[in-house]
């Protein structure tokens, strides 16, 4: 065992067990974060605002303070720009985590003393908990890569801003620097194709431990990898690769053609970052779901799914979600957020300790009939089928087909598959019973003649990497949408779809 490795068995061990207190606390935890954000807050623009100063309890913090997205906090991000302090939280933000997202434009959210710990602590909580549970430390002394944005940072407002994950490089400690693939000079470059082509050269004949990055951008390494190699699998490039690190998006529709990629099976550790904060991780190899981030400067709210875009929604603190509900994530944070809905849908698996799954985003759903097909139901759907066919899927993207004439309205799925299909008709029969099954609206409306079975349009090999390109969204943290409720990502795929 080497030196690095040695020491972090034990520092590992501790830091499990603070966690696993933890899972009893989670309640008193998140109402000592409640008063510590209102202690704060109440000495900010907004809190003046919003009369904090007289908010005690959650009942009356819910009537202070409404539940707003980006566009609506985007005045307070602007008074920060000009050089305002004490506008969301005390001071000013220590760096703007810039984002496109996938429901808005560019965002600027701001990341404060007090809210750094969050993403950095939480990152190194994932990998010391998998330490634990898999007894595995060595690839604490391998080399590991971080597929991730650049770490140059331009200044907005006087405040150095830039992709989350390059202002997280900022804080890899010294010591695992030496690990750290790819080179500074390599992660600085923002062409996503010539960066890949760097990491590849720098990573091939390297003792590769650890990777981490969201699954297309990976697959996408792993292709890459694999033709400059002559073919041969990523395992036997790197015969030490213990561990894959990923988010972002639901991972199962990407699992078996990465598997496939790798030639044998590596652990997988997954996790919930995003720019306003680092919300769940998995703690465990052999039980669902994330562990929720209860003691990290965040207090959660939770709106059941189908209240979201009602005038007075249901909010819910902790102690009162059920598990299997789909609920859309709320945050207040010492990062100045408040009220804060990031656009994502959870479901809880566990209520002890408090595990949720990624279900998915607020906007990416498809409900042009009162369907309201959701993400987690179109991963399922397509992933049974592809069980069922033995045929693998790339990239996929639905959309509602409304105005065609002499025929009822659809829902159009643009698929990239590994392999080209003989008979996509009975696939696409199969991914339509298994949506039925998941979504009774969209069963009714079937069976009702209100819609006729999905469509699915096979696409060209590469075409989701040529439609990101083309969009300026190629590589980093940037993804595909899975539902759309309008054609726009639809129109722009139309020309790539394959001919025969």
């Amino acid at each position: 065992m080497k030196i690095k490795s040695f020491l972090a068995k034990p520092y590992a061990s501790i830091i499990h067990s603070k966690i696993r207190k933890g899972m009893a606390t989670a309640l008193a935890d998140q109402q000592a974060t409640l008063q510590q954000l209102l202690k704060a807050g109440n000495k900010t623009r907004f809190g003046e605002e919003h009369n904090l100063k007289d908010v005690k309890l959650y009942t009356e913090f819910k009537h202070a303070i409404p539940v707003r997205d980006y566009e609506s906090f985007e005045p307070y991000i602007q008074q920060i720009k000009n050089g305002e302090q004490n506008v969301l939280w005390k001071g000013k933000p220590i760096y703007f985590a810039k984002t496109s997202g996938t429901t808005s434009g560019v965002k600027y959210i701001p990341i404060t003393s007090d809210s750094i710990p969050n993403h950095i602590n939480t990152a190194r909580n994932a990998l010391l908990c998998y330490m634990v549970e898999s007894g595995n430390t060595s690839f604490a002394d391998g080399k590991m890569i971080f597929l991730s944005g650049s770490p140059v940072l331009e200044r907005v407002g006087g405040i150095p801003t830039g992709r989350l994950s390059g202002i997280v490089n900022h804080f890899i400690p010294r010591y695992l620097r030496s690990n750290q693939l790819p080179s500074y000079e390599t992660n600085c470059i923002e062409d996503w194709e010539v960066k890949l082509e760097r990491i590849v050269k720098e990573t091939i004949n390297q003792n590769m431990t650890l990777i981490s990055g969201i699954p297309p951008w990976m697959q996408m390494y792993f292709d890459w990898l694999i033709e400059k190699s002559g073919g041969e699998k990523i395992k036997k490039l790197f015969p030490n690769l213990q561990v894959i690190i990923h988010g972002g998006v639901n991972f199962e529709p990407y699992r078996a053609k990465l598997f496939d990629s790798l030639g044998t099976p590596v652990d997988t550790v997954e996790t919930f970052p995003a720019s306003e904060g680092f919300f769940a991780f998995q703690d465990t190899l052999d039980k669902e779901g994330l562990l929720l981030n209860t003691n990290s400067g965040i207090f959660f709210e939770f709106i059941p799914a189908g209240e979201i875009f009602a005038g007075n929604p249901t909010r819910l603190s902790l102690e009162d979600v059920k598990v299997g509900e789909n609920y859309a994530l709320i945050i207040n944070s010492n990062a100045g957020l408040w009220g804060y809905n990031i656009g994502d849908t959870v479901r809880f698996v566990s209520i002890n300790p408090y595990r949720i799954v990624v279900t998915g985003r607020i906007k990416h759903y498809i409900s042009a009939f009162g369907e309201h097909v959701i993400g987690e139901e179109v991963d399922y759907a397509i992933l049974q089928a592809a069980k069922d066919h033995n045929i693998r899927v790339i990239e996929f993207t639905v959309a509602p087909r409304i105005q065609i004439s002499g025929e009822l309205p659809y829902h159009e799925w643009f698929v990239e598959f590994e392999e080209s299909l003989n008979d996509i008709e009975t696939f696409s029969k199969t991914v339509d019973r298994y949506l039925q099954q998941k979504n009774i609206y969209y069963n009714d409306l079937i069976s009702g003649g209100i819609l006729q079975p999905l469509k699915i349009r096979a696409m060209k090999r590469q075409a989701f990497q040529e439609y990101m390109k083309s969009q300026g969204k190629l590589g980093g943290q940037n993804k595909v949408p899975r539902l759309s409720n309008d054609r726009k990502i639809a129109d722009a795929l139309a020309s790539l779809i394959e001919t025969k």
